[in-house]
């Protein structure tokens, strides 16, 4: 089951924090591994870890205003693609941190990082998404988005690695290929 009140919980939090810019400082947002986000290996779930960076996201996206925006025009969000970098567990009760925010926007996407830091300052894992707004089903362009926010600075440039990545995405064939004869 999806974790609402956790999620609920974050967003109430973010409501109390100062407003960020859109593009400027990273949400950083406080957890705990409990009980029921471990797996069988007595580790943070790899599921249970992209459902934690939901709730950074949603922290952020009160902070810079996109939730107020979202309702007032009636938008979506949805996740069009992500790359993710595990590199350390998170384990029983381990406490740690999400530090969230928007890298940058090509014409269709916004490009989000986020990061898992374990309170030794080792960084668990590290994730960029790529995500879209949409009202009626349909893309909402991102300078629409930009300037819902109120951000009026230069686009932020688009660094090579999630360039790379994003082309390597549209390389990628869709649908994906089936095996014949395999139902």
């Amino acid at each position: 089951m999806y974790p609402i009140f956790r999620l609920l919980k974050e967003v109430f939090v973010a409501r109390r924090q100062p407003p960020l810019a859109p593009f400027g400082e990273h949400h950083v947002s406080h957890h705990i591994c409990w009980p029921w986000d471990i797996d069988m290996f007595m580790e943070m779930n790899n599921g249970r870890i992209l459902t934690v960076y939901d709730f950074g996201r949603f922290g952020a996206a009160q902070r810079i205003g996109l939730l107020k925006a979202i309702m007032r025009e009636k938008w979506t969000l949805t996740m069009a693609g992500a790359v993710v970098r595990y590199r350390r567990r998170l384990t029983l009760f381990e406490r740690f941190t999400v530090k969230s925010h928007a890298v940058c926007w090509d014409d269709r996407f916004v490009y989000l990082e986020q990061s898992m830091w374990k309170k030794n300052g080792e960084c668990a894992s590290h994730v960029v998404y790529r995500a879209a707004v949409l009202r009626n089903g349909k893309l909402v362009p991102t300078q629409e988005v930009a300037d819902a926010l109120g951000f009026d600075g230069p686009r932020p440039p688009v660094p090579d690695w999630i360039k790379a990545w994003s082309d390597a995405e549209a390389l990628r064939p869709w649908p994906p290929m089936q095996d014949a004869g395999v139902d």
